[in-house]
């Protein structure tokens, strides 16, 4: 038995990172020294974790005590990097400037500035990887049935919808409308805008 000993902070931040780190695999390694932190055996954390092979669990644990949290954030897998990594400061700047509607479009867009094709789950995770995220959708209801709603529902149509209709018009947001079905209203607009930069 490997025994480790875990200062407050550390487990504070195992516990952090078990659910937050940007990698997978970082995850599962900050969750096996948190369960090691609580006291679990050996046998209940591979079988928690998943983890068949009694090194791999030795391993995370050596890296735990050689290096500490700094080392299980470590990625050490053997393999060539990301021919699009060298196209991150171009295509970020295009992005920024002209927001893709989806990752279809994304990736077609970098098949056209780089000549590289990925597949669509490798280009949500670049995208992530730049720092870009989804634009959220925005809804339009349908008419309210109380008067506060209706006054809720005008401002929105004056102070958010309206101006940004007028930046559509005026080229400077793209806006794209569809129809949704909803169970109470029967039919709601939605919306959703991506500013453009302006230079």
């Amino acid at each position: 038995m490997i025994r480790l000993e875990f200062s407050e902070s550390d487990i504070t931040a195992l516990d952090y990172e078990r659910y937050h780190h940007p990698h997978p695999h970082v995850q599962r390694k900050m969750e096996v020294l948190y369960l090691k932190s609580q006291g679990l055996s050996h046998q209940e954390i591979r079988r928690l974790c998943r983890i068949k092979s009694k090194t791999t669990l030795v391993t995370y644990l050596r890296e735990y005590e050689a290096g500490g949290i700094a080392a299980l954030k470590q990625l050490n897998f053997k393999g060539s990097p990301s021919q699009l990594n060298e196209h991150i400061p171009s295509l970020k700047a295009h992005f920024e400037a002209h927001p893709p509607r989806t990752s279809a479009e994304a990736g077609a867009e970098i098949e056209r500035l780089t000549g590289i094709k990925r597949s669509p789950t490798q280009i949500k995770a670049f995208l992530k990887r730049m720092g870009l995220k989804p634009r959220k959708v925005g809804y339009v209801p349908g008419k309210a049935a109380t008067p506060e709603k209706r006054v809720e529902q005008d401002a929105f149509q004056t102070e958010e919808l309206e101006p940004r209709l007028a930046e559509a018009q005026a080229g400077e947001r793209a806006l794209f409308l569809w129809m949704l079905p909803t169970l109470s209203t029967g039919l709601t607009w939605a919306f959703s805008g991506a500013s453009v930069a302006s230079s």
